[in-house]
C-alpha cells in the first residue's frame, strides 16, 4: 500500500474523533462567573498599599478560564496594577462602568486608558458606561459629568507633550489621545431597573441610587450567577429617623441576586460613637448592619464588604480615630450578621473573590 493513502486513512479518522472530542467539550464546557475586589480603600485617603475602589466581574466557561467578557466596576487608584496580578491587561477590559465621579472611584481610568493608548490604539474602543450629565440641587449649583471626565482624561499628558512625543515615534498611536480609545455610553438613572450595556449572555442593568448626583447601581446578570454592585449608595433620607442606612433602589435590584458588592461603614465611626467622622458623610453611606440585613432580605448568597471605612487594621480613617482601636475581618462579619445574614460574608481585601459556581 501506498505510505501517504495508509497514513491518510488512518490519520484523518483520528483528527475526526479529535475534532468531535474538542466540540463535545467545548459545548459541554460550564458556565461560570467570577467577581474580584480590584480595590478595596475606603474613600480618598490611602492606607496599607490598598488600591482605589473598584470591582471586576469575568464571565465565560471552563474552558476559558470564565474570561470570555470581562466588566470593570469603577476604576479606583492602583487598579491596572491590581488587573495587572491576575493577571489581566488593561487593553482587555469590554467596558467601564461608574457607579459615581467621586475620585476614589476614578483615578485609575487615566492609567487604565493611556495604558490603552500605549499598546492598543488600534484597537477596539472600550466602551466606559456611565450617568449622564446632571446638575446637582444645592445652594452652589455644580454639574457632575462623567462626559467631561472621559473627554479631557488625557489633557494633562496632552500638554506635557508626552501624547505628541509617543505618537511621533510610533504611527499607530491616536494623535489626540487616550480619550479617543473610549467609546462613552451614557443613561439617565431611574428608579426602574433599565438595560445599559449587554455582550452575548451578559446583561447589565443600572437603577438610580442616592449617594451624589448622579450616583448608579449595577447589576450584571449571567447564566453563571448574578451580582449588585451598589457602589456607595445610601439611603435616600439624609439621616435619622430611617429604618435603615441603606438604598431602597439597590435593594429592588438586588432582589434575587447571588452576590452583592457594596461599601460599608462600620457603626463604630457613628456620629454618636466619638469617632469625630462628620455626621452627614456617615449617613450617606450604608451600615455594615443594615447591609447584612438588605443582603438577607434579598436573598442573597454573598455579601461582599468593599471600600470599608475604616480600613481593616486601621486607628484612623484619614483624620477621624477608630474608636476601641482598629477593627478586623470579624468585626465585620459580625455588624453584618448582627443584621440577620445568615450567607457567606466576604469582608473586603483587594482581590479577594467570589465565583459562581464554587469549585
Amino acid at each position: 500500500m501506498n505510505k501517504n493513502i495508509y497514513l491518510k486513512s488512518h490519520i484523518t479518522p483520528l483528527l475526526t474523533i479529535a475534532a468531535l472530542v474538542c466540540l463535545i467539550s467545548t459545548a459541554h464546557a460550564a458556565p461560570c462567573m467570577i467577581v474580584t475586589l480590584t480595590g478595596t480603600q475606603g474613600g480618598p485617603s490611602a492606607y496599607g498599599g490598598l488600591a482605589g475602589a473598584g470591582t471586576l466581574v469575568r464571565y465565560g466557561d471552563d474552558s476559558d478560564g470564565c474570561n470570555a467578557v470581562k466588566l470593570q466596576f469603577d476604576a479606583g487608584r492602583g487598579t491596572s496594577m491590581r488587573l495587572s496580578q491576575i493577571p489581566l491587561l488593561a487593553n482587555q477590559l469590554h467596558a467601564i462602568f461608574f457607579t459615581h465621579l467621586h475620585s476614589d472611584h476614578v483615578d485609575g481610568l487615566a492609567d487604565l486608558l493611556q495604558i490603552r493608548w500605549h499598546f492598543n490604539s488600534t484597537g477596539p474602543r472600550v466602551d466606559i458606561v456611565c450617568s449622564a450629565d446632571v446638575q446637582a440641587k444645592a445652594a452652589a449649583a455644580y454639574t457632575m459629568s462623567c462626559q467631561k471626565l472621559v473627554a479631557h482624561i488625557g489633557d494633562a499628558y496632552i500638554q506635557s507633550g508626552e501624547i505628541a512625543q509617543r505618537s511621533v515615534e510610533d504611527k499607530e498611536r491616536l494623535a489626540s489621545g487616550p480619550a479617543a480609545t473610549a467609546n462613552l455610553q451614557t443613561f439617565t438613572p431611574t428608579d426602574d431597573a433599565q438595560v445599559v450595556w449587554s455582550r452575548g449572555d451578559v446583561k447589565v442593568n443600572t437603577i438610580r441610587s442616592t449617594h451624589i448626583a448622579g450616583h448608579a447601581s449595577y447589576r450584571v446578570d449571567t447564566p453563571a450567577g448574578s451580582v449588585v454592585i451598589g457602589g456607595d449608595a445610601g439611603n435616600d433620607s439624609p439621616g435619622p429617623p430611617r429604618a435603615f442606612s441603606t438604598s431602597a433602589q439597590v435593594e429592588k435590584l438586588a432582589m434575587g441576586v447571588d452576590i452583592i458588592v457594596h461599601s460599608a461603614i462600620h457603626p463604630v465611626m457613628g456620629p454618636d460613637k466619638d469617632s469625630g467622622f462628620p455626621a452627614p458623610i456617615y449617613h450617606r453611606q450604608s451600615a455594615a448592619n443594615d447591609l447584612g440585613a438588605m443582603a438577607q432580605r434579598t436573598g442573597a448568597k454573598h455579601l461582599m464588604l468593599t471600600h470599608l471605612i475604616p480600613p481593616l487594621g486601621a486607628r484612623q480613617q484619614g483624620p477621624y480615630k477608630v474608636p476601641g482601636g482598629a477593627l478586623a475581618a470579624a468585626d465585620y462579619k459580625q455588624a453584618a450578621e448582627a443584621g440577620g445574614f445568615t450567607g457567606n460574608t466576604v469582608v473586603g481585601t483587594d482581590l479577594a473573590s467570589v465565583r459562581l459556581p464554587a469549585k
